[in-house]
């Protein structure tokens, strides 16, 4: 995420967290399963990520990921993992005056080999002359938010369903579990309301369970889950990102 930062690269949250798996693979403690088949180190690095994005260090939107300037910043001022860790723990600010990282050189590419004397000498032959096109009007735009790559339906499946009026949990066929296309936002809405309790889901595409993400924006991922306190909460499915956050 670090190099990202530098490209304004905001890779989505399944990314970031299945990159820190490749890296650090999880204990046997931290592969058990939780309730709606969650891993106790999914868990664990949610809740680290959350720690970040608290001390300004990262931030999570609908576009993705990515670490703050004073996340950068903290990297330089707090060297060592248990150092940053502790600096995160203990809520410790970045000194003002820590300059940025150095920005990671990019790869040069391989030289090309020089032409061969003959191929240098060579005579080209002449290009022909293009003929000329007469100029044509571009066709008119339409006016709003163009949304390339969007599926045809997507259904907030879960065990709420019956409560928004399904005949049963977990149905994406139902009315009542479809979200609408926010043409302002580009992201997919539906505003539940539910009363006080605990409860998963999964965003399911074109009505068919052959397409549906989870947690994370995962394939097939493991349940979205989340406590509520009661009332209206709005569902927003980003396509890009594969991933459901909830908020306004």
């Amino acid at each position: 995420m670090a190099a990202g930062s530098w490209e304004d690269q905001k890779p989505n949250g399944g990314e970031v967290l299945a990159e820190a798996v490749a890296r650090i693979p999880f204990s046997k403690e931290e592969s058990e399963l939780l309730s709606g088949g969650i891993p106790r180190g999914h868990k664990n690095l949610t809740k680290a990520t959350a720690e970040l994005v608290k001390a300004g260090w990262m931030s999570k939107g609908r576009s993705g990921w990515e670490i703050t300037e004073d996340g950068l910043k903290a990297t330089v001022a707090f060297k060592t993992v248990d150092a940053l860790t502790a600096a995160l723990a203990d809520g410790t600010p970045v000194p003002a005056e820590t300059p940025l990282p150095a920005k990671p050189v990019a790869k040069k590419a391989a030289a090309r080999k020089p032409a061969t004397k003959a191929a240098a000498t060579a005579k080209k032959a002449p290009a022909k002359a293009a003929p000329k096109k007469t100029a044509t009007k571009a066709p008119a735009k339409a006016s709003g938010v163009e949304h390339k790559d969007q599926p045809a339906s997507v259904a907030l499946a879960g065990d709420f369903g019956t409560i928004l009026g399904a005949l049963v949990n977990w149905d994406p066929a139902h009315d009542s579990v479809q979200m609408k296309l926010d043409a302002k936002r580009g992201t997919w809405k539906l505003t539940a309301d539910l009363p006080a309790g605990k409860y998963s889901y999964k965003a399911v595409v074109n009505g068919s369970w052959d397409e549906n993400y989870g947690a994370f924006g995962l394939r097939d991922g493991a349940n979205h889950e989340f406590e509520h306190a009661g009332g209206p909460v709005t569902f927003h499915y980003d396509h890009a990102t594969k991933d459901v956050l909830r908020g306004e």
